[in-house]
């Protein structure tokens, strides 16, 4: 059908098509895909995610479910005019149904940045889908096999993070790593999954460049000659565009490019476009890293030049680790240092924490933000990191990535008043202490045999003993933090061990979980030895360890394409939301501290079978203040007079501002409400009894309530994070890190607690404005 057609049929046929403007609906069809499946043709699989908007044009197709016993439950035929999709674009929930074709059928699908775009941006639109989603998300509420049916379609989905690199539209993504002496490079094809390409050029700036690359045509290997990174560039594009190993035949073909950018600082909390004031940032965070951040810049100046259409996308090293509490990141020197010279820990390694985080989540079929991981990257640079519900907590790396675990040629932890007396002793300069530290010292210094740990192995085997030191100390390290950061999260579901020496070496698995069988880690010996770290997931956990112990190979280059991706897409839906802002400010409200509690807890501090009294009503709806309060009771201190809101809960949870911590003793991590796995308790105390809990206490996550047609508004989803610009106070303020929570019974309203309204020079009556999606992991 020709695009005229298609209008005509869509404004005869659907009501959501019926009052669209000529021009947007053509603009809407162009964009979009016209396609013809056969009978019993596959056109939408439970559990995937959602992509496009569908329309049946002509035909029939069949909406069905599976159970766990394989049945088929058809929900639903689909005719002329029906639409299909919809609901998994508009929540970010996986499609819990399939759609097949029941005879051959025309279908016409709008590929979501069109549906954010424009479908999005025209108000009878946004009512009429509102509606839809609201009557869906209320069945949901009380119809339990719905319910099951969006948790199976998460659960079953066979890529539920989206590691596949799917787009609406054929994308292909270079990913660079600029070393100073090396430029590591890949393609990635989100059509073609075979049209990878993979190459590595070594020794820049000398007079023989090597470079090896490999495709599904096949390899290359050869000398470059001289040169600096402006000729391995050159040879890169060579190899990329080459009839015998490329899959591209002109650079133009490249839609992005991901950089591995290692010091973003704390300016850069996730992957960005490159822009001249990104450009600008990143060459003033190089004071913090002077041997990566200015080879990074090379990098992306060179591929500018090469790819000059190609969206340019920086991904940090140091992002995944922008959510490292205040306690955790600073040192115990002079507060000035951190305010002016930004001394602090960042943490390295983010995106192969991050990569593995999630993929223990996958192979486990659990939701990632409800994980306690330890994530264990073990190579010539070594680092850990706690991961508790989706957040780095804390990282072994520091200011730089010398510190934390011995390395293959860095020291890691050291006294620093060692430096002192070398350098006072005359033993030597600056420039003699860098190169200690960062290439004299680790497995290579302490073994005196090599920085490999393969060969420390091998010698240690043959009875050499400073072999077996440092095979000791370097694996006794490794167990020090894990229990160190088990204690931090308060508990533990999984430890991963991934790098070179983290997926190869058996022998540092094994004695890294020697000795913590207490904590409930208890690896199989023989899953150990036989495990194939480098090609896929593998379980090493006894049947008795109640964690679980995985080797995950790592895959960095993927993980910036997948963010990469991600970022094209938000900065599109970033547009729209920004291009809406000063239409739809955001109310904003000071919440103080107080109690949720369940029915048995009230009827012990109040009395049995007593009713809660209603005081205030809440912005929202069926929520309210009670004139009764309680008092907190803490291993410290109290807390007197807090306010218990209604109606009662499953779980009793207590919500308390950071410097009420300190009065009651108790330290609780930044969680959403209602996740309250390995949290500290409490006493409560009431007028009839006291109650004690074993956990529920929670520093609530920032967020913002809204409706389903406040979501379609901004263009958000349920749980997508979103910075938000607040200018009524002092100053003017962003707050990251802003959960969506969206149902049909919020009203739109941004939470933030007392001690963060202190901050910020506001109270409730404020307003604020979402100025871009930050996460939609």
């Amino acid at each position: 059908m020709q695009p005229n057609e298609l209008s005509v049929f869509l404004k005869s046929n659907t009501e959501l098509f019926s009052q669209f403007p000529d021009d947007k609906l053509l603009k809407l069809i162009q964009g979009s895909r016209f396609t013809i499946y056969e009978p019993n043709e596959s056109i939408i699989e439970f559990g995937e995610e959602g992509y496009f908007l569908g329309v049946i044009i002509d035909g029939q197709a069949e909406v069905s479910t599976i159970d766990d016993t394989g049945e088929k439950h058809s929900i639903n035929v689909l005719k002329p005019g029906d639409l299909f999709g919809e609901i998994s674009l508009m929540t970010g929930d996986k499609t819990a149904a399939n759609v097949i074709g029941l005879t051959p059928c025309s279908i016409l699908l709008m590929p979501q940045t069109l549906f954010s775009s424009i479908i999005m941006t025209f108000p009878p639109a946004i009512r009429l889908l509102s509606k839809t989603i609201t009557d869906r998300m209320k069945k949901n509420t009380i119809d339990e096999e719905d319910r099951k049916n969006v948790e199976s379609a998460w659960k079953k989905s066979n890529d539920p993070y989206g590691f596949k690199l799917k787009s609406e539209q054929p994308t292909k993504i270079l990913v660079i790593n600029c070393g100073s002496s090396s430029l590591k490079y890949r393609l990635f094809d989100t059509f073609i999954e075979t049209g990878d390409i993979s190459g590595l050029i070594e020794r820049i700036g000398s007079d023989e460049m090597k470079h090896v690359a490999k495709s599904a045509k096949g390899e290359l290997s050869e000398n470059l000659g001289k040169g600096t990174h402006k000729e391995a560039f050159s040879g890169m594009i060579s190899a990329l565009t080459s009839g015998k190993l490329g899959m591209v035949v002109t650079p133009y073909e490249i839609t992005a490019v991901g950089h591995r950018v290692v010091h973003g600082g704390e300016k850069f909390t996730g992957p960005v476009i490159i822009t001249e004031d990104v450009l600008k940032i990143i060459e003033e965070l190089s004071l913090l890293a002077p041997l990566h951040n200015p080879v990074n810049l090379i990098g992306i100046k060179e591929a500018k030049h090469h790819f000059p259409l190609a969206a340019q996308v920086a991904v940090f090293d140091t992002a995944f680790h922008h959510t490292l509490p205040a306690y955790a990141y600073l040192y115990g020197l002079p507060f000035e240092l951190y305010e002016d010279k930004h001394v602090r820990r960042y943490g390295f390694h983010g995106m192969s924490h991050f990569y593995v985080a999630l993929k223990a989540a996958e192979y486990l079929k659990q939701p990632f933000n409800k994980l306690e991981v330890i994530s264990c990257h073990l190579g010539n640079g070594a680092s850990l990191c706690a991961i508790d519900h989706g957040r780095s907590i804390d990282t072994s790396m520091g200011f730089t990535p010398t510190a934390g675990l011995i390395m293959g040629t860095r020291c890691g932890d050291v006294d620093p008043g060692i430096f002192s007396y070398l350098m006072q002793s005359g033993a030597m300069n600056i420039n003699e202490f860098n190169d200690l530290i960062n290439k004299q010292s680790g497995l290579k210094g302490l073994s005196g045999i090599s920085n490999d740990m393969r060969e420390i192995e091998e010698n240690a085997q043959k009875g050499n003993r400073r072999a077996i030191l440092t095979f000791k100390t370097f694996c006794y390290q490794i167990r020090k933090y894990i229990g160190a950061y088990m204690a931090a999260m308060n508990g533990l579901d999984v430890v991963v061990f991934t790098g070179g020496i983290g997926q190869g070496s058996a022998g540092v698995r094994s004695l890294v979980c020697q000795g913590i069988e207490y904590m409930g880690i208890i690896i199989d010996e023989e899953k150990n030895k036989n495990a194939q770290g480098f090609s896929r997931v593998c379980d090493i956990s006894s049947d008795g360890s109640k964690v679980k112990v995985l080797v995950i190979p790592t895959d960095e280059e993927h993980m910036i394409a997948r963010e990469a991706l991600r970022v094209l897409k938000t900065d599109k839906i970033s547009q729209v939301v920004f291009s809406n802002q000063a239409e739809n400010p955001v109310p904003i409200e000071i919440s103080a501290h107080h109690v949720h509690l369940q029915k048995e807890h009230v009827y012990e501090l109040f009395g049995q079978d007593y009713n809660l009294t209603p005081e205030i009503e809440l912005s929202q709806p069926g929520q309210y203040a009670c004139k009764e309060k309680v008092n907190l009771i803490g291993p410290k201190g109290t807390v007197d007079r807090v306010r218990i809101l209604a109606p009662v809960r499953k779980e009793t949870q207590i919500e308390i501002a950071m410097t009420e911590q300190f009065k009651l003793g108790i330290y609780p991590p930044v969680r959403e409400s209602g996740d309250l796995q390995n949290t500290p308790g409490i006493t409560i105390e009431g007028p009839k009894g006291r109650v004690t809990v074993d956990k529920g206490v929670i520093c609530a996550l920032r967020h913002i309530h809204m409706s389903p047609e406040d979501a379609l508004k901004f263009g958000v989803r349920d749980k997508w994070m979103v910075r938000v610009r607040v200018s009524e106070g002092d100053r003017v303020l962003i707050f990251g890190d802003v959960l969506v929570r969206v149902h049909p019974n919020f009203r739109l309203a941004m939470h933030i607690d007392t001690d963060e309204g202190n901050a910020a020079h506001i109270a409730t009556g404020a307003t604020g404005y979402i100025e871009g999606v930050q996460s939609t992991n």
